[in-house]
């Protein structure tokens, strides 16, 4: 079996297991983290295989239209306050899955600052099925 098969994020974006999908293009696949660290707390991945930031052919620029348009759906449809940005490369950056994810995390007035950035809690699935309805119900906000 070969690394992308085993991968979690690949099997994600083949639909062999369930996320709840948020955007799409031809390059990327965003869906909602489900450890959020604040409501809406998105990954965008590419769609195919690769190990990290450093690792392989470059993709970020593939990936510049999803992280844009999902950025400004979070705000849009969330009404968050601002977003932040986030790339671990590497399991010493904290990176857990060996698939590169960016996390778009909305961040809201009442817990502003990077001292309140990572705020990993447990979410029930309806707070999240919520957060996703919210994201992809046109005229939803």
């Amino acid at each position: 079996m070969t690394d992308d098969q085993r991968c979690l994020f690949c099997r994600i974006v083949a639909g062999e297991l369930p996320s709840r999908r948020v955007y799409a293009d031809e390059q990327a696949y965003a869906f909602l983290d489900i450890s959020p660290w604040h409501a809406g707390h998105t990954l965008v991945v590419p769609r195919r295989h690769v190990v990290d930031l450093v690792s392989g052919e470059p993709v970020m620029a593939g990936l510049g239209p999803a992280i844009d348009a999902v950025s400004r759906l979070l705000v849009n449809r969330l009404d968050a306050d601002g977003i932040n940005l986030l790339v671990a490369s590497g399991p010493v950056a904290g990176q857990e899955v060996l698939h590169l994810h960016v996390h778009l995390i909305p961040r809201y007035a009442d817990a502003p600052g990077t001292t309140h950035l990572i705020n990993p809690h447990s979410v029930a699935d309806h707070e999240l099925d919520d957060v996703h309805a919210r994201l992809t119900t046109p005229g939803a906000s």
